[in-house]
């Protein structure tokens, strides 16, 4: 326990990186808060960063309005704002590094193709359902003339591959100390597909260790997604922040806020003739 560090003062670093798929509502606002005030009173810097990464689901204008939402409440950023979208040939790049070294594969695979390879299929810690590895031990030749002739395919990391490389891992969290990570337990996971060009797991590290990234902050549901990002840091040489997992708000029916169940946004709580101070206070943030 005596190596064990979380940042603080100008050393630290953190991040609030929404995806603009809707509006914020009070989540986002907790969450926000958490990173802003914690990097405010230790003196050190807070980035703003959208993932924009899925075009299917985001779209400017909620990025737009995140950033007025944010300014409502009070917050600032230093530096521009980073926005993902702008950054793919960066992503690219990352990812032909590992294909490089023979820890991707292409998967010809559907979701449905994944659902049905068995009727009760194992589940990822992040819900996801755990891919058996079909396309990983496809013949080279039949690999190679799918490519050949343009089929859809999505990016594998080969997880047992990688996890050889990288070894042992751990990381730190911000009232825990050192915790062993188990990626493994995500399986293959899909790091590129034809509609999104680049994953979330590895645009977060990717933009993380670039930013110089201390300490994450984020929502206590993202904690499981920490040993896979470790892994990405691990094997691409990217330094390795420490970790603050905030609990999430729930609503009065117990329920995480979430957009999918229409969890009033913080606009329209503006709307409704709240102060920015009220919100900061719902949020958990006085």
């Amino acid at each position: 326990m005596n190596d064990v560090h979380i940042p603080t003062g100008p050393a630290l670093r953190t991040r609030f990186a929404p995806s603009p798929t809707g509006l914020l509502h009070l989540g986002h606002a907790c969450s926000a808060l958490a990173g802003w005030s914690r990097a405010r009173s230790a003196g050190g810097r807070f980035l703003l960063r959208l993932e924009d990464i899925d075009p299917g689901r985001c779209r400017p204008e909620w990025a737009d309005a995140a950033i007025r939402d944010l300014r409502w409440l009070g917050l600032d950023w230093d530096g521009p704002v980073r926005v993902q979208s702008a950054h793919l040939a960066e992503y690219r790049r990352t990812l032909d590094s590992l294909g490089a070294r023979g820890l991707l594969y292409p998967c010809f695979c559907s979701r449905a193709d994944v659902l049905a390879a068995g009727s009760a299929p194992h589940r990822a810690p992040d819900g996801a359902a755990l891919y058996p590895g079909t396309c990983r031990r496809l013949d080279p030749g039949l690999r190679a003339a799918r490519l050949a002739a343009g089929e859809a395919h999505a990016l594998r990391l080969d997880m047992a591959a990688a996890c050889r490389v990288a070894g042992p891992l751990d990381r730190i969290e911000d009232g825990q100390g050192r915790t062993r990570c188990h990626p493994e337990r995500f399986g293959d996971v899909v790091l590129a597909r034809k509609e999104v060009p680049a994953s979330y797991h590895l645009c977060v590290t990717h933009d993380d260790a670039l930013a110089g990234i201390t300490l994450v902050t984020r929502g206590v549901d993202l904690l499981p997604a920490t040993d896979l990002h470790r892994l990405l840091q691990a094997l691409m040489g990217w330094p390795a922040p420490a970790y603050a997992h905030h609990p999430l708000l729930h609503g009065p029916d117990g329920r995480r806020l979430a957009k999918r169940d229409g969890a009033a946004s913080l606009a329209a709580l503006r709307a409704q003739g709240l102060d920015p101070r009220e919100v900061r206070a719902m949020a958990g943030c006085r």
